[in-house]
């Protein structure tokens, strides 16, 4: 089978998958989310790709400004780790918990350490790890 030449990108369109609103929605979400997992603002910074705590101060306070691609799609992948612990854990604590407790399947590491690694794929990774548990691939 033949691979179709790729002739118009999202990018070279002029689109994005996640629109200004999105973003900003995504960006009130993710500091939510970063309450309930009681994360440190260096911890907030590394998972947001090495944001600035000016920045992270920025966004607590509800100031968000342009947001680019990597970042809305570092938060549309945290999105999608919340909502399949959501799925894994009936408790929505128990699922908040698990993200700092160690686990056999990462060495004995949390899910924590590994998205700290700051790499967006260790954040993919993840998700599709979780997505795997859960039953959804």
């Amino acid at each position: 089978m033949l691979l179709q030449q790729i002739v118009n990108t999202p990018a070279a369109a002029g689109t994005t998958l996640i629109t200004d609103e999105e973003a900003g929605a995504l960006a009130r979400t993710t500091v939510n989310l970063f309450k309930v997992w009681n994360l440190s603002d260096a911890e907030a910074c590394t998972l947001l790709g090495g944001m600035s705590s000016r920045t992270w101060a920025r966004w607590k306070d509800g100031n968000i400004g342009r947001i680019d691609r990597d970042l809305r799609m570092r938060m549309a992948h945290l999105m999608g780790i919340h909502k399949g612990l959501r799925y894994l854990f009936k408790d929505p604590a128990r699922g908040y918990a698990w993200i700092r407790k160690p686990n056999s399947a990462f060495g004995g590491r949390s899910a924590l350490d590994l998205m700290l690694r700051g790499e967006m794929s260790d954040l993919s990774e993840l998700r599709e790890w979780i997505d795997a548990e859960r039953g959804a691939w």
